[in-house]
This record gives C-alpha cells, sequence and structure tokens, in this order.
C-alpha cells in the first residue's frame, strides 16, 4: 500500500463571514479592508450568500440606505441636515483576490482618491505564490495586453500577439522573488508584484505569459484536475498607499500565505525577505505623474513618454462624472 509523505494540506484561515471584517486604515473620510477571498464586493442579486457591502452594512449601519439597489451607499445625517455620509470603493479587487481595497467615505475623498488613481501617483503591491522556480530574483514583465475576442474566452484578457487579442494597451508590472519552496509537493515561488499600469486582470495575465501561473488561477493557470485545485487563489492585495492632498491612506494587510495558515505551503529558500520590501515599500517617494512610466522593454506599443499624464480623454471625463454624480445629494421632496 502506498503512503503518502507529503502533510496534509489544511487551511486553518476562517471562511469569509459577515461577522470577519478587518479593517487595515480608518479615518474620517477613508477606510481601508482586508478583503477575504471569493468574495463579491456588491450584487445586484440579494440573494448573494456574502458580499463586502453586506459585511460593511453589518459594522457601520449608520452608512447603510436600505432604498438602495446596494444597501449600501448614501445615508444622510439626521443630526445635522446640511452633513451627509457617503461610501464608495475607490478601485477594484477580483472576486477571487483577497487584501487591502480602500472605500472612500464622502463626497471629496472620493475626487481626490480618483485624482491619485488618474495620474497614477498610487502604489500596490501584492503577494502572490506561483507555479515553478522563478530563477531570477527580479523580473520586469512588459507584455501588452488586450481583450480576448475568442469564442467562450470573451470575458478574459490575453496578452498582445495571441490570436483574438484585441486592442492591446502598454502593460509593466515588476515581480521581486521572495521565496522557493512546495506547494502540495509541487515547485512554487512566493513573489511581490508591482503593477505600474492597471489592465483588467494584469496580475494574472502577466504571471501566466511568463510561464509561471499564479497557483490556484483556475482561468489562466494550468488545466488540473479539479480535486487538484488548492482552497483558493494564491493573489493577495498586501500594500496600498494613495498620498490624497488631505492625508496619506496607508495600509499593509497581513501575508496569508505562512505555512502557519496553508500547511500546504512548505518554503525552504529565502532570496529576499519580505520586511525588508515592506520597509522600501513604506519610505519610496509616491510615484511623481511628471516623471512618466518607465518604458517596458519589448512591447510593441510605447508606453505614454515622460513629462506630463496624457490628457483626459471624452469617455474617461464622462466615466469620472457618471461615478462622481452617484454622491450628488438628491433634494428632499
Amino acid at each position: 500500500m502506498e503512503v503518502s509523505l507529503l502533510p496534509a494540506c489544511s487551511p486553518t484561515m476562517e471562511p469569509g463571514s459577515i461577522e470577519n471584517l478587518s479593517i487595515a486604515y480608518q479615518s474620517s473620510d477613508f477606510l481601508v479592508v482586508n478583503k477575504h477571498w471569493d468574495l463579491r464586493i456588491d450584487s445586484k442579486t440579494w440573494r448573494e450568500t456574502l458580499t463586502l457591502q453586506k459585511q460593511l452594512r453589518h459594522h457601520f449601519p449608520e452608512l447603510a440606505d436600505p432604498d438602495t439597489c446596494y444597501g449600501f451607499r448614501y445615508t444622510a445625517n439626521t443630526e445635522n441636515p446640511t452633513a451627509a455620509s457617503f461610501q464608495r470603493f475607490c478601485h477594484q479587487l477580483d472576486f477571487s483576490t483577497s487584501g487591502a481595497l480602500c472605500v472612500a467615505l464622502n463626497k471629496a475623498a472620493a475626487g481626490s482618491a480618483y485624482k491619485c488613481f488618474k495620474e497614477r501617483r498610487v502604489t500596490k503591491a501584492y503577494l502572490a505564490l506561483v507555479r515553478g522556480h522563478i530563477q531570477e530574483s527580479q523580473v520586469t514583465i512588459s507584455y501588452a495586453i488586450g481583450r480576448n475576442s475568442t469564442e467562450g474566452r470573451t470575458h478574459t484578457m490575453c496578452i498582445e500577439g495571441t490570436h483574438g487579442c484585441e486592442n492591446p494597451k502598454p502593460s509593466l508590472t515588476e515581480l521581486l522573488v521572495l521565496e522557493h519552496g512546495l506547494y502540495a509537493g509541487d515547485p512554487v515561488s512566493k513573489v511581490l508584484l508591482k503593477p505600474l499600469t492597471g489592465r483588467t486582470h494584469q496580475l494574472r495575465v502577466h504571471c501566466s505569459a511568463l510561464g509561471h501561473p499564479i497557483v490556484g488561477d483556475l482561468t489562466y493557470g494550468q488545466a488540473e484536475d479539479q480535486e487538484d485545485q488548492p482552497f483558493r487563489m494564491m493573489l493577495h492585495a498586501f500594500y496600498l498607499r494613495i498620498p490624497t492632498q488631505a492625508e496619506r491612506v496607508e495600509a499593509c494587510t497581513p501575508d496569508p500565505f505562512v505555512p502557519s495558515l496553508d500547511a500546504c505551503w512548505s518554503p525552504h529558500t529565502c532570496v529576499q525577505p519580505l520586511e525588508q520590501l515592506i520597509q522600501a515599500l513604506q519610505t519610496d517617494p509616491d510615484p511623481n505623474p511628471m516623471d512618466g512610466v518607465q518604458r517596458p522593454c519589448s512591447p510593441s506599443t510605447p508606453l505614454p513618454r515622460p513629462g506630463r499624464p496624457p490628457p483626459e480623454t471624452e469617455a474617461q471625463r464622462a466615466s469620472c462624472l457618471q461615478w462622481l454624480s452617484e454622491w450628488t445629494l438628491e433634494p428632499d421632496d
């Protein structure tokens, strides 16, 4: 009889619930929550078992509005009729991705956060477990990313040059290797990912294109038996910094990819200590929009040249106005 020498894979992290909402940063203008994996931000379907919106409504009922579709967007301040409370997610995280997600609590805060994202002054870093042992300690990934028009794959993205790739846009990711080890017996690298552009599914697509897909990524990863898949996609929004004019919103969430939380993960070689990279993230100056973006190594479409950021298009402006218009106070009937 064969006896497996692999450790029993039993993650000890709690499943998502209405109670276990973790707050990484809080002020009068912003919240940064540590989103659970496999959790939708919101849903138009009230039958959705659990969403981040529902968690926020449970923990911050003073911000809830039962008359809205999502039940958590705007509430008038009854003590001061001229004031109000608001809520708006400043950016997005995929359903499968955990980690830092910023919530603005008033219209001015939302506008200042939007300006930071638009001008590329936001610093973000993710942790991930990827398949294989990456030999280099640092890699710059510069494949342009477009939407996949292939039948049956229209919900996905792809890199320039692949069949069905439409309207590829310049994309840039920095990858730093932290550890080598095994996940359920397979070679895996733990990495820190810094997206320098913000394309849909950018980190997942770039890691897959590099030949090292994220562990548990059923869309861009290796085709394996469902029984062999880990309990989650191993991508976590680890660090976030938004330098608004009024305050520096900064949050660093706990590392979920440690053996004490997942016995399947067994690191054996440290390439770069995470603690040193955290210090570097915290002390690095905020990205300056006047400096432009570092040029990629090889995509055919160049990134914007150094200097002022490109002017906002009519479509972008319309999108922003639509986004902010949802904050506008409706007059009392």
